[in-house]
């Protein structure tokens, strides 16, 4: 599912992978549907190898945003404008165990922005993943 999102810096809010090239990948904002490529050397990183640090281990960021899911019944969070006293006693609530040296207010706006526009355009859907288990078991 977070395979074919993408973070890429300078670019606002997320991309969704459409196909590759043979010097870039052709890219879809999530935001207003341009397409444009995205070269190697901009700095792009998949929402899938993207954790967030706890005081004990890494957590994907894939189960921060079930949990958000979850927590939310498929709707949107709060906003990522919220005060920042509002936002980090939310993202205790979702992840009580992160760590308060290394995960930033910044880090914790851009979880929830992002959760938010998968949630809006309906990308997170965690049934099938619970469907896909089960099948192999």
């Amino acid at each position: 599912m977070l395979k074919e999102i993408l973070s890429i810096a300078g670019k606002p809010g997320l991309q969704k992978m459409v196909s590759n090239s043979s010097n870039a990948i052709i890219v879809e904002s999530l935001i207003d549907g341009k397409r444009f490529p995205a070269y190697s050397n901009a700095k792009i990183i998949a929402l899938e190898d993207i954790s967030i640090y706890t005081e004990t281990k890494d957590m994907p960021l894939k189960d921060v945003f079930k949990i958000m899911y979850t927590k939310e019944n498929g709707k949107a969070a709060l906003s990522h404008k919220e005060s920042s006293e509002k936002i980090t006693a939310y993202f205790s609530e979702i992840v009580p165990d992160y760590d308060q040296d290394r995960v930033y207010i910044s880090d914790m706006k851009k979880i929830i922005q992002w959760y938010n526009l998968l949630a809006e355009k309906e990308i997170l859907s965690f049934s099938e993943e619970n469907e896909e288990k089960e099948e192999t078991k």
